[in-house]
């Protein structure tokens, strides 16, 4: 079987882009590569990029002179995980609390990492996790 390499991206579905820009490029700091009316991305840590798509806009395969993107969406609060240094735990508490978001959980793992858990302005739970989680991680 072919291999898999790594995730070089994921998909989050927000009903106001103007709402999770500001908190995506204020609060996390991410930088903004790309910009449309439907689509906002943010390059993390210069390994992955985050989609935030504007939820219901892009139900219609989208054609370009260059191929075709199939429809997709999603709804509900979805999941997902930054990696952090452990260093950088200390901080992001601060950064969070600075800006009034709620760390609703924090989980010690096995393998000594630490994550907390917090949601963006979508219900979405997004988590900072520091090596030790995984054993790829």
């Amino acid at each position: 079987m072919p291999k898999l390499n790594r995730i070089i991206e994921t998909a989050l579905y927000v009903d106001d882009l103007e709402r999770a820009r500001a908190f995506y490029e204020n609060v996390l700091g991410l930088q903004s590569v790309l910009t449309t009316r439907t689509l906002f991305a943010y390059d993390v840590g210069g390994a992955s990029v985050l989609l935030l798509f504007k939820r219901g806009e892009s139900l219609q395969t989208q054609r370009s002179p260059t191929g075709s993107i199939p429809p997709h969406d999603g709804s509900g609060p979805l999941h997902i995980a930054f990696a952090i240094d452990t260093e950088a735990l200390p901080g992001w508490e601060e950064t969070l609390a600075r800006h009034d978001v709620t760390i609703e959980g924090r989980m010690s793992w096995d393998r000594g990492g630490t994550s907390l858990y917090f949601r963006d302005p979508d219900g979405h739970l997004l988590e900072l996790m520091t090596p030790g989680v995984w054993r790829t991680y």
